[in-house]
């Protein structure tokens, strides 16, 4: 007897969702845990490596997290020497954090590591797929952000990324 098909949410996009981000956050955690992190450590080293040093508030914006919670993850990456603190000049309130060089080293592995799970997820995906899927799920996640008052900003397509992948398919391929 085939029990997949009888599961009552066998039809729900929600259901479908969950799943698939479960099973992503499995795979993503069993690979940071090779590298000695947790899962939702490697937002902030991702972050940090894209953006370089940023404030606290502006490390939780870009989590879509509370700075308490921003500021004992990055508590938790000083301690590992991933991430150095230092308070803004003429303002001792205002702290800034960068990455170290090990932190650095951490964040291309991440980078590495992301790719690599993306790419099994992703698995039969053509390009076409792939950017309508981004498309969709950035509109599902605004929709919802409309609800709970969350912050809708960066919910639309980055046309400059976009772009790229269009003109350079030889980059995408490899996506």
């Amino acid at each position: 007897m085939d029990t997949d098909n009888k599961h009552p949410g066998i039809k729900s996009v929600g259901w479908a969702l969950v799943q698939v981000s479960r099973l992503h956050r499995s795979r993503t955690g069993d690979k940071l845990s090779e590298l000695g992190l947790f899962a939702g450590q490697e937002q902030v080293l991702q972050a940090l490596g894209n953006s370089g040093p940023m404030t606290m508030g502006e490390l939780a914006t870009i989590l879509r997290v509370r700075p308490p919670t921003a500021s004992k993850t990055v508590s938790r990456l000083s301690a590992l020497k991933l991430v150095e603190r230092h308070t803004e000049p003429g303002d001792a309130r205002v702290v800034r954090v960068k990455l170290t060089k090990e932190g650095k080293r951490k964040a291309a592995a991440i980078d590495a590591l992301w790719d690599e799970v993306e790419g099994e997820l992703l698995q039969g995906f053509d390009n076409k797929d792939r950017k309508r899927l981004r498309k969709l799920l950035r509109k599902a996640a605004k929709n919802l952000a409309g609800f709970t008052g969350a912050d809708q900003t960066g919910f639309e397509a980055d046309d400059e990324a976009e772009g790229l992948e269009a003109s350079e398919p030889e980059l995408a391929a490899t996506a």
